[in-house]
């Protein structure tokens, strides 16, 4: 659970970084700020170095740790997952990807964006790609679960 964690904060934050560098030009030098901006706000937090980067990158790996640890304890006690890995994680990093952007980011320091909904398809389908089926892949081998066949929690 923990790799898995791990891996998916590490291509997440690598698709983050992609995304910036795509939409401006730029390779992008504060996304970890950004991130630590969550908690000290965004004016404080863009002014810092190195020390703000890290505390963006701790806060990174635990919010990407947190929803693979909460896909891993509902996974065996919502059967109706049980169909299809691929689909599951995808739409569980669609829902992850609206959670934050409707409850989690809100009420953070971070200013309020205005909503649009193309981008938020675009990042919450990225987010079903790097966060939900590598998610829910581990999570299927780790209690053995096959469509159509009962759960073994290992």
């Amino acid at each position: 659970m923990l790799i898995t964690g791990l891996f998916v904060g590490v291509t997440d934050i690598i698709a983050a970084h992609v995304s910036v560098w795509i939409q401006s030009g730029n390779f992008p030098t504060k996304v970890l700020q950004y991130i630590a901006g969550g908690a000290l706000g965004l004016e404080t937090s863009m002014k810092g170095g190195v020390g703000t980067a890290l505390l963006g990158l701790l806060f990174h790996f635990f919010i990407a740790t947190s929803w693979t640890m909460f896909f891993f304890v509902i996974l065996p006690r919502l059967r109706f997952l049980h169909f299809n890995k691929y689909i599951v994680g995808f739409l569980y990093g669609i829902f992850v990807g609206a959670a934050m952007t409707f409850f989690i980011l809100p009420l953070s320091a971070l200013p309020d964006s205005p909503f649009v909904f193309s981008r938020a398809i675009v990042g919450w389908s990225v987010l079903g790609a790097v966060l939900g089926i590598p998610i829910a892949v581990s999570a299927y081998r780790y209690y053995n679960i096959r469509p159509n066949a009962p759960a073994v929690m290992s």
